[in-house]
């Protein structure tokens, strides 16, 4: 009733990632942080606003 299971240390946890898989990835990773970003923007908090106020302007984006 005792299995082990060995695992490879070089093909565990990896999987090849297609041009479609990477590209979902990499929208869902842009969304989400455009989603961040202009939720806090408009945020009724001062705190949460003035934070990515200074954000934009560190990294010269325009925000007025």
């Amino acid at each position: 009733m005792n299995t082990t299971t060995t695992l490879n240390p070089t093909t565990f946890g990896t999987q090849a990632l297609t041009g479609a898989h990477l590209a979902r990835q990499l929208a869902a990773a842009a969304l989400l942080g455009l989603v961040m970003l202009y939720g806090v923007a408009f945020a009724d908090s001062p705190l949460a606003h003035n934070a990515a106020h200074d954000v934009r302007h560190v990294t010269v984006r325009p925000c007025h």
